[in-house]
């Protein structure tokens, strides 16, 4: 018994944790000059700032007008569903043809019965404003796992983003949902839950096909975490889920579904283009600057795979062997290192993106502290990142986008990308104790 007390005293030294709200609190107030630069105060800070975000969005939602975008078009390509069309090639709104895989269609047709067959808007925000709200929380949750970035950072992630307001509750895009819904994989693959994380990962790419961009680094993560012939069933949890998912369609016409759902070639309009404004609009068109676009990709990403994410000195095909025949003993994926190959995965999807709109900057929006924070740098460097990120949101907030707001957008990318190539290696301050695997 003796013992209880001298332990609360050490777990209240922890970085995260503390034995009681009030004595988490008192330290805070005693080490207050320290809460917006250190990073185990981010559970402090991320409560706060949540809080906050409930006044921000009731403001939003009441005091600045709603636009129809996509809305009524997603309601109307539900409504067919709801009306016993089941080929994707007879589903469109008002602006075109259905062209989401199946879990968009079950998500929207949950929001088309709760708000009165779309109708009732402001029910609708409200729902996206709880949606904010949660993905919020599971992203401070990665934050405080991964130990990185100073929580003064999050007042630019939070309350300073008017385009994110705007895509969450003024829009109302899909896109969100499916963020949300990786943000969630995220935190179980966090928790070594990798089945269940998975599953979330295939159910997030059923709403859009964006978050195939973290596809590359789960697929290595996976792979040096589990080898190949283990990871062969957490890629079935995601096929599985995407033909379960998409049955009533694929019955009705599967050619149909999987050519207007995974639609890899869609040509994307010049005029809605946030990242290549500074281009002829023949150029942005033409297939072999898609291709070029393409090889950049594939190309970064095998630079990263083999220099970045692959810390071990046994060559990166060892990844497909069984890690207890491995050279090197397994050892547990910290949270540095799987949140820094699944971030740098998607981002580098977004630099060679064919077209970038408005609604997209949710892909990575969250992200971007993690990607400027998460190598060392002097105090001086602080001041830069929080430049680029406020360069980045003024490009995004530039209607229409300009020569030099997507030059700028390139820049701050371009940025980002070489301090991820140049930095240290992404380590943990403090490894948790990890959970046996699915």
């Amino acid at each position: 018994m003796a013992a209880g007390p001298g332990l609360r005293r050490k777990g209240a030294a922890g970085p995260l944790g503390s034995p009681s709200v009030r004595q988490g609190l008192r330290r805070a107030w005693q080490e207050k000059h320290l809460v917006l630069l250190e990073p185990r105060y981010t559970p402090l800070v991320a409560a706060c700032l949540c809080l906050a975000e409930v006044g921000v969005n009731q403001w939003v939602i009441h005091r600045v007008a709603y636009t129809e975008i996509d809305w009524k078009a997603y309601m109307d390509e539900v409504e067919g569903v709801v009306n016993g069309t089941l080929d994707y090639t007879q589903l469109k709104g008002d602006t075109g043809p259905l062209v989401y895989p199946a879990g968009f269609v079950y998500i929207f047709l949950g929001l088309y019965y709760a708000t009165g067959r779309g109708t009732n808007i402001r029910l609708a925000q409200y729902l996206f404003a709880a949606l904010y709200l949660a993905t919020l929380l599971l992203v401070f949750r990665i934050y405080s796992r991964t130990n990185k970035v100073p929580p003064y950072v999050f007042f630019f992630m939070c309350c300073a983003s008017y385009r994110i307001h705007s895509i969450f509750v003024l829009r109302l895009f899909n896109d969100p949902v499916a963020m949300a819904i990786l943000f969630l994989a995220v935190n179980l693959f966090l928790e070594d839950r990798w089945s269940w994380g998975c599953f979330c990962f295939s159910l997030a790419v059923s709403v859009k096909m964006n978050i195939l961009l973290f596809a590359p680094g789960l697929l290595f993560l996976l792979l040096q975490r589990f080898g190949l012939p283990s990871t062969i069933p957490k890629l079935a949890i995601c096929a599985l889920l995407q033909v379960a998912l998409g049955l009533p369609f694929l019955l009705a016409n599967p050619v149909g579904y999987l050519t207007r759902s995974f639609d890899l070639g869609r040509q994307f309009l010049f005029k809605w283009t946030v990242n290549w404004r500074f281009l002829p609009e023949e150029v942005f068109q033409h297939r072999a600057f898609h291709t070029g676009l393409l090889m950049a990709h594939l190309t970064a990403l095998g630079l990263f795979a083999r220099n970045r994410w692959h810390r071990s000195g046994e060559s990166i095909l060892s990844l497909l062997k069984d890690p207890a025949e491995r050279k090197s003993p397994p050892q547990p994926l910290s949270a540095n290192q799987i949140v820094f190959a699944l971030f740098t995965s998607n981002f580098i999807g977004v630099c060679f993106s064919r077209s970038l709109h408005y609604q997209f900057y949710v892909w990575y929006f969250h992200t971007l502290p993690y990607l400027l924070w998460c190598t060392p740098a002097q105090k001086p460097a602080h001041l830069l990142k929080v430049l680029i990120l406020g360069l980045i949101e003024l490009s995004w907030n530039t209607y229409p986008s300009t020569v030099y707001s997507s030059a700028s957008l390139h820049l701050c990318h371009g940025v980002i990308l070489a301090q991820l190539w140049c930095g240290s290696p992404a380590t943990e301050e403090a490894r948790r104790p990890s959970k046996k695997a699915e």
